[in-house]
């Protein structure tokens, strides 16, 4: 089972070993990570980390998501600056 308190969007690259992430539930919160179970690991202790960071800034701090969902896709490709 996986453990997070928010939701979670992993990206893959074009690099096999490289995926971003980040979390629509929690603003402000990004990463990356070498896998799929790396961005995983990372973002449960990365969450609790921003979580005290705001708190500690007396910011507001969103509501645990009673059903929080993992999205993995490839990254959107930029369209071409015209």
């Amino acid at each position: 089972m996986i453990d997070l308190p928010y939701s979670l969007v992993i990206e893959a690259t074009a690099d096999p070993s490289f995926f971003g992430f980040y979390s629509p539930d929690l603003e402000g919160f990004t990463g990356v990570g070498r896998s799929i179970e790396d961005c995983l690991y990372k973002a449960k202790w990365g969450m609790e980390e921003h979580v005290a960071i705001l708190a500690d800034q007396n910011m507001p701090i969103p509501e645990l998501n009673p059903k929080p969902t993992v999205i993995v896709q490839n990254e959107a490709e930029l369209a071409p600056a015209s």
